[in-house]
């Protein structure tokens, strides 16, 4: 981009982003808490592993189907409304699983059925979360800076899914699993408090703004209200290729959240604490590994042209994530395949920078619809991981199941060779 003399961006876009930072560790704690309280759950409420996939699934269902509703939302709202409720509708259901067992809607549905409606709600109130941030990052951020906005954003996930495990197993065997849910969901009232009085929809609408700060140049500062873009999604072959590759990497993701603990505790031996502690290796990769990708992608997409940039960081990303999860699958050592395997998540999410600001390249004006279409693909694959990965671990051992998410992972990096987000830039008028 040439920056001219333009004035520097505005400075609060940092503090947008670590909101954004802070809301993506709650989001996974309040999706990861369950996988580690399952523990307790399971034989508490007298629950299968094939039953327990179901709950698990419940929430990327929800999760999924509304993911372009979410990036409308944002679109058209603006995403300090968005999230702030979005926060608030979340943590009542994260609670809410706390008692679904006992609750009115046990009666007539079951158990399995009311922890099913519960997780499939908390995974609708989640939706808005990623969409909204690409929103976000392409109103805050100048071009050449949205894969590390969303990179940090996005990163978040590597404190919160990583401090869950342990912190969760400690809570648990101390104060019973259902104090777990209390606890996080406590957490988002706070932090959906803290959004409302610190965040703005754009620069130029924040209390701080000063008259000599740049706002990005691709996006305005009037209020949008844009429609879904069906004449783009019918136009444009990228944004189903993205869609695509990124359900592979959601169907991988799913994986370490869902049963990366129970792999650890009931395949490796690891005992209940011990297990909780080593699950948070993947997700301090993933917290080191998303903004480097996202810092990367932009240098990328700088010197070697958007399409080049992001497709190098996603095809490299994917490709050695899958050869990792292979190794650690095969391993014989416990610690070495705790290694592969954590250095496989942390590849996966160096792409993630690359995935996200594709969209924003691809229309600018509709990134947190664009951006709702590719998490969709991502959560359509992570609804068929929790269920599928138990039942072939059961039938054909831990290696069979490792070995798919590992073949997965390769088919989303051979899928970048159709992705093509520089096409999207030269219609939007973006310059980089």
């Amino acid at each position: 981009m040439n920056h001219g003399d333009a004035a520097p961006p505005s400075p609060r876009r940092w503090l947008i982003l670590g909101l954004l930072f802070a809301i993506s560790i709650v989001t996974y704690i309040d999706r990861v808490n369950i996988s580690v309280t399952a523990r307790q759950m399971m034989p508490a409420l007298g629950l299968t592993e094939q039953e327990m996939g179901f709950v698990f699934s419940a929430f990327v269902i929800g999760y999924a189907l509304f993911q372009i509703p979410g990036g409308w939302l944002g679109d058209h709202w603006g995403v300090r409304v968005v999230l702030m409720i979005a926060l608030l509708w979340w943590s009542c259901f994260t609670a809410w699983t706390a008692i679904a067992a006992t609750s009115f809607l046990a009666a007539p549905l079951g158990i399995v059925g009311a922890l099913v409606v519960v997780r499939f709600l908390l995974g609708v109130g989640e939706a808005a979360a990623l969409p909204t941030f690409n929103r976000a990052v392409t109103d805050w951020l100048p071009a050449h800076e949205r894969g590390l906005g969303i990179g940090i954003a996005i990163g978040g996930i590597g404190i919160g899914a990583a401090i869950t495990p342990p912190v969760t197993a400690w809570v648990m065997v101390n104060y019973g699993w259902q104090s777990a849910f209390y606890l996080s969901s406590g957490i988002g009232f706070t932090l959906a408090v803290i959004w409302w009085v610190l965040a703005a929809d754009h620069p130029s609408h924040h209390p701080w703004h000063t008259h000599d700060e740049a706002t990005p140049s691709t996006t305005p500062a009037a209020p949008r209200h844009p429609s879904i873009p069906w004449a783009i999604l019918r136009k444009t072959p990228s944004v189903w290729w993205l869609m695509l590759s990124y359900g592979c990497l959601g169907y991988v993701a799913y994986v370490y959240m869902s049963w990366f603990y129970l792999y650890l505790v009931n395949e490796r031996g690891f005992s209940v604490l011990r297990g909780g502690l080593f699950a948070a290796a993947p997700f301090l990769a993933i917290l080191i590994s998303c903004p480097l990708g996202g810092w990367v992608t932009d240098r990328l997409a700088m010197r070697r042209g958007v399409t080049k940039g992001r497709r190098i960081v996603g095809m490299t990303g994917m490709g050695l994530a899958a050869g990792s999860i292979a190794l650690g699958a095969i391993a014989e050592s416990p610690y070495f395949a705790l290694a592969s395997l954590s250095l496989g998540a942390g590849w996966l999410y160096f792409t993630v920078g690359a995935y996200w600001s594709s969209a924003s390249d691809l229309s600018s004006t509709h990134a947190g619809s664009l951006s709702g279409l590719m998490n969709m693909g991502a959560n359509l694959g992570g609804a068929i991981s929790p269920t599928l990965t138990p039942w072939l671990a059961q039938q054909w051992g831990w290696g069979a199941s490792l070995g798919l998410a590992a073949f997965i992972s390769l088919l989303g990096g051979i899928l970048w060779l159709r992705i093509k987000p520089g096409d999207g830039l030269a219609k939007d008028g973006a310059e980089y």
